[in-house]
């Protein structure tokens, strides 16, 4: 038997220890600093390295890393160095996401399907540059933003403005010194999630993500107000596309620059024409993709975990999956991604049926109550024979929860359907 200790503040943290409490081989989950709905919660800050070493050493934990920034901090190069075992990759590796800038000149070195870009530290040069295109462009922070350094753009003014934002009001902070102009491709996206061991890269059931704030994806980007899984969109054999030309070629390229990449690498993808362009690269478990794609696992996650860490994936059977669909529905207070307010009581968790999990994410107890403590508060999700049934599921368990500033989306799924 196993402890394992899940660093991490999140739905997507919360996930992951349900599913890995399902395990026979698991006996204790601890979560740093978890959440109101976490289990075992210790008060380590995940930036406290040190802390979360000590910790795991002394209760002979497996450590399972959430979100990015200890990543990006070589939180599993600390472990490793103390002989720790620790699911995720190393700092090396997880440029792909801490870096955009670092992303790109990968991608475009190793012939990896991604838009034309350019990279401007310089704010006039950027606008000047913006100019002289005659095509639409994203405006991206080079470093992490929590998901909301992305600007997309619809006219020259708004990209102007995009790199005021960003390289003069320095509103993402240091994340935004240098920043990247690149090509807007418009197309349909999607989450492409693979599990690697640093040879090979075992697909996870594909699942599509819903940034904006507002329904019909108007609004700024957040870190994402819902998702589902299975996805329609990205077929048989698109998936193949993305796997063999998209995971396997960045995972043999990371091998061949002398990076092993461990962990979860998530590819968001752009799909036009069918043919896949990668976004932008994350080296963890999406969030909210994770409560979806957790929902319809049919395995043992600790095996694959404990696979990955020893370079064992190759001789793990292939991962199954349930049949039915899962949605997913963030809960958020209302004024997110801007300010909105906290310490709210929600009520309506005893109401739930037991095909539904309510995973927290900004959330907190006190005296025995659940009080919002974040923007994205709980991310409802729900199985269902189709996707039709998994989102009349889960809407019906979201009508259940409440607090004075709840917020959500209630589109979520709706590009699904659309294909069928």
């Amino acid at each position: 038997m196993v402890n394992i200790l899940i660093i991490g503040s999140g739905g997507r943290e919360h996930a992951l220890s349900w599913k890995l409490s399902q395990s026979e081989k698991v006996e204790t989950i601890f979560t740093a600093p978890g959440n109101g709905g976490t289990p075992n919660n210790v008060p380590i800050n995940v930036d406290d390295l040190d802390g979360l070493v000590d910790f795991a050493k002394k209760n002979n934990c497996f450590t399972v890393v959430g979100p990015e920034a200890p990543l990006a901090a070589g939180i599993v190069n600390k472990f490793n160095d103390h002989n720790l075992k620790i699911f995720g990759p190393t700092q090396q590796a997880a440029q792909l996401e801490s870096s955009k800038i670092w992303a790109k000149n990968f991608m475009k070195r190793n012939n990896i399907p991604t838009s034309r870009f350019e990279i401007f530290d310089d704010a006039k040069k950027a606008q000047k540059y913006v100019e002289s295109l005659d095509y639409n462009v994203v405006v991206k922070a080079d470093g992490l933003a929590a998901g909301k350094g992305v600007i997309v753009c619809s006219s020259d003014d708004e990209a102007k403005s995009a790199i005021e934002t960003i390289l003069i009001k320095k509103t993402f902070g240091d994340a935004g010194n240098r920043i990247i102009i690149e090509e807007r491709i418009d197309g349909i996206e999607a989450s492409y999630i693979a599990l690697s061991d640093g040879d090979v890269a075992l697909p996870m059931a594909t699942s599509q993500d819903h940034k904006r704030i507002f329904d019909g994806d108007k609004g700024p980007n957040t870190g994402g107000m819902g998702a589902y899984s299975t996805t329609p969109i990205i077929d048989d054999s698109l998936a193949k596309k993305i796997q063999e030309e998209i995971i396997d070629k960045t995972i043999h390229a990371m091998k061949n620059e002398g990076i092993l990449f461990k962990g979860f690498l998530y590819a968001g993808i752009m799909i036009r024409d069918n043919e896949p362009f990668v976004l932008e690269y994350n080296v963890r478990m999406g969030d909210p993709e994770c409560q979806p794609i957790t929902m319809r696992m049919d395995f043992d996650l600790y095996d694959y975990f404990e696979a990955s860490v020893g370079g064992k994936l190759s001789s793990m059977p292939t991962p199954t999956w349930k049949k039915q669909s899962a949605v997913c529905v963030v809960l958020a207070s209302k004024g997110y991604p801007e300010s909105y307010p906290s310490n709210e009581e929600i009520s309506g968790f005893d109401s739930i049926s037991n095909d539904v999990c309510v995973f927290h994410a900004g959330t907190k107890k006190t005296d025995g109550k659940i009080l919002s403590n974040g923007g994205r508060v709980l991310g409802v999700t729900a199985l269902g024979a189709s996707l039709e049934d998994a989102i009349s599921n889960v809407y019906a368990a979201v009508e259940k929860i409440s607090w004075p500033h709840k917020y959500c989306r209630q589109d979520i799924g709706q590009k699904g359907l659309s294909y069928f």
